[in-house]
């Protein structure tokens, strides 16, 4: 003992044990990465290390139990959230069949290895083989970091996690109910109807929770607390219902998917935590399991080992095999599922223990005979750590491949096609809200290409404000910097608001003006007609006028009016494509109403990019009321508009101020002003992007060309 700290060993002082694993989860991934190892594999050989069978710095204590396990339902919490909807919906029947091919291959090639090369039981060799069949979505923060999880490929091996571990799970329960005595006809009707029961409740009552909390709540903090309370509340119901909590956390993670925007702050919180801290954690915990000296005490628990970690290995990698050839998938799509799927922690762990803690009798000295043997038991720690290895291996190269392949299509080598955000603001309240709409709507927005504008005029200037303009241009920072983008501050004092706005726009090259307007004035004349015939027709940008009756996060569909001929004008794609965004992003469902001719283009571009979106024919502006029926009060309302003497402009778009403050008011809703070539010579719209655009104008007709220029034009974004 020194100084009155105790440094025997294990440790037993807090600060220290913690002060320790912060520097291994700071310095082994920055070691090992120098040698291209995965971090993941790093943290796994630092608990080996540190714990009582390396060097006994520390021991597996309740609180590395602890979050640990918070950890794991981190990791599925995350693959649920981060999941595209539309893509998870489309690949279901993709999911299924890899979820099959993930159980059954390694279901028999298990029972049939351990009942005949390890010698075990008939009941034995099954329970072994369900512990090949259940996997860890261990990998899945190297894929998250590298930005693939949009990735089909992905959807499949999520959702093919939750077939196979659930099946798997339930051959555990089935075994232990034949030791137990547990297992009859009310045993599995009880399950049934208390997992449809779970399902239920999670599916129907957590999005109405969370949509009334953070309609009344913005706070940040407690949002991230909520989503959390959420998450382990999901999971300890699942064990209510008989199943494992990785299922309710995941379940919990796709409920809440629609409400935490992707670029959302509350998302960013969510990634940062998890990948800084639980997730860690658990792989610290997984590598303190291993014992490598048992290996060399017996020649046998090296033999099941061995077996155990082939037959683990090879049975996943046919399973990934199969579904690429099924469904004809690339190379790199192979190794992401077949390192999504093969690595093993949760549901393999608690087979082994379950399995190791039935006693079947004792032997002629009186040791227990155990259902799984500590053969078994170390051998299973061994293909935790081996499977675990390989799994973040094909993971890593499967994900930078496939990176580097979208970063190729999507570079954008001219100056010119860099996509510039201005958000002039000049009330504090709406702040938030109008920076979530521009993260919302961009693209591959550079990071420092976001810009916020504050104007003092002149005449109206006072000692308070300049202080009152930067107070709301910091919080404009703060907001944006809450998703990791820089937001570019902009003070400008001038006698016209209008003629600032418009020299910003030029001196910056501004491709998008977002314009607040507040909730409870709604559109007065004076600044439609500055709208109109100020900012309009000096900015030759895509203007979106906006107002936010409640949070973006919390709006469950986007009604869309599309007016006629819209798409006769260049910059129907670039609004077009920010819709998309916002449906990527939010995961919400997006209603079209327009004539055929433009919804034709819509739908054939969906087929393409698909979103959650349907179509409905709408042309008569004279009956716009119609509308306000198909409006419902968590709904926001987005109508094309267009500048005086374009080809899509209409005399009844003068109405829609008054129609929006009188039908709307209760709603959230966007005016979009599609971007016009010829306005000024300043036009913002990049020259390249313009000629392949135009000669869409003349010949409408030609959708496939449509189709590939918005598909270039997305790709680039």
């Amino acid at each position: 003992m020194i100084l009155g700290v105790n440094f025997s060993l294990p440790f037993d002082n807090p600060v220290l044990i913690f002060s320790l694993i912060l520097f291994i989860i700071l310095f082994a991934p920055i070691l090992l990465n120098k040698i291209k190892v995965p971090h993941l594999i790093g943290l796994i050989i630092a608990g080996t290390i540190i714990g009582e069978n390396g060097f006994n710095l520390l021991v597996r204590d309740s609180s590395i139990v602890l979050f640990g396990t918070v950890g794991l339902l981190y990791i599925m919490f995350l693959a649920g959230v981060e999941i595209s909807i539309t893509d998870f919906k489309k690949n279901s029947f993709r999911s299924l069949t890899f979820g099959m091919y993930t159980f059954l291959i390694p279901m028999i090639i298990g029972t049939l290895s351990s009942y005949y090369l390890l010698h075990f039981s008939l009941v034995t060799s099954v329970l072994i083989a369900s512990m090949y069949a259940s996997h860890t979505l261990i990998a899945y923060p190297i894929i998250s970091k590298l930005g693939v999880t949009k990735n089909r490929a992905v959807a499949i091996a999520v959702g093919g996690t939750l077939i196979t571990d659930t099946l798997a799970l339930l051959v555990l329960a089935f075994v232990t109910g034949m030791y137990t005595g547990f297992i009859d006809n009310r045993f599995w009707i009880k399950m049934f109807v208390s997992v449809v029961l779970f399902i239920t409740f999670v599916v129907i009552v957590f999005p109405f929770i969370a949509r009334w909390f953070f309609k009344r709540i913005d706070d940040n903090i407690s949002q991230f607390i909520f989503v959390l309370a959420m998450v382990f509340f999901a999971a300890f119901l699942a064990q209510v219902a008989g199943v494992e909590p990785i299922i309710g956390a995941f379940l919990a993670g796709l409920t809440l998917n629609r409400l935490i925007p992707r670029t959302s702050p509350l998302m960013n919180r969510i990634e940062f935590v998890g990948n800084a801290l639980f997730i860690p954690f658990l792989l610290i915990g997984v590598g303190m399991l291993i014992d490598f000296k048992i290996f060399f005490q017996d020649l046998q628990a090296i033999y099941v080992a061995i077996i155990m970690t082939v037959v683990a290995t090879v049975s996943k990698f046919l399973a990934a095999w199969m579904t690429q050839k099924t469904f004809r998938f690339n190379v790199d799509e192979r190794r992401l599922i077949f390192g999504l799927s093969n690595a093993r922690v949760a549901a393999t762990l608690a087979a082994v223990l379950v399995g190791y803690n039935i006693i079947l009798g004792t032997d002629n000295m009186g040791e227990p005979i155990r259902l799984l043997n500590d053969h078994v038991l170390n051998g299973s720690i061994l293909m935790i750590l081996v499977t675990c290895t390989i799994a973040s291996f094909a993971a890593q190269k499967g994900s930078q491949n496939i990176a580097a392949l979208e970063n190729l299509d999507n570079n954008i080598s001219d100056d010119e096609d860099r996509e510039r955000i201005l958000i002039p603001i000049s009330n504090i309240h709406n702040v938030n809200e109008l920076v979530n709409l521009s993260l919302l709507i961009k693209s591959k927005l550079n990071k420092r290409d976001l810009f916020a504008l504050n104007v003092i005029c002149n005449d109206n200037a006072d000692a308070n404000a300049e202080k009152k303009g930067r107070e709301i241009l910091e919080n404009a920072a703060k907001s944006a910097a809450a998703s990791d983008v820089y937001i570019n501050q902009l003070l400008r004092y001038d006698l016209n608001i209008i003629n600032s706005i418009s020299s910003v726009v030029k001196e910056n090259r501004i491709t998008d003006l977002i314009i607040g307007v507040e909730g409870q004035k709604g559109i007065s004349e004076n600044f439609f007609g500055n709208l109109t015939d100020g900012i309009l027709s000096k900015c030759n940008t895509t203007t979106y006028i906006y107002k936010a009756a409640q949070p973006l996060a919390t709006i469950k569909r986007f009604i869309v009016i599309v007016p006629e001929r819209a798409e006769k004008e260049i910059g129907f794609l670039f609004w077009l494509i920010k819709l998309w965004n916002i449906a990527k992003s939010t995961g919400a469902n997006i209603s079209f109403f327009g004539n055929d001719q433009s919804l034709n283009i819509i739908r054939k571009i969906n087929t393409k990019h698909p979103v959650e979106a349907n179509f409905s024919e709408f042309s008569d502006w004279n009956d716009f009321l119609i509308i306000s029926r198909e409006v419902k009060i968590d709904d926001c309302l987005i109508i094309g508009m267009s500048r005086k003497e374009y080809s899509s402009y209409s005399v009844l778009m003068q109405k829609i101020p008054y129609y929006l403050n009188k039908y709307f008011e209760k709603n959230s809703y966007i005016l979009i002003y599609p971007v016009q070539s010829g306005i000024s010579s300043d036009s913002n719209i990049s020259i390249k992007n313009a000629s392949v655009l135009e000669p869409l104008k003349e010949n409408l007709s030609i959708f496939d060309d449509f189709v590939k220029n918005f598909s270039r034009l997305f790709k680039q974004k």
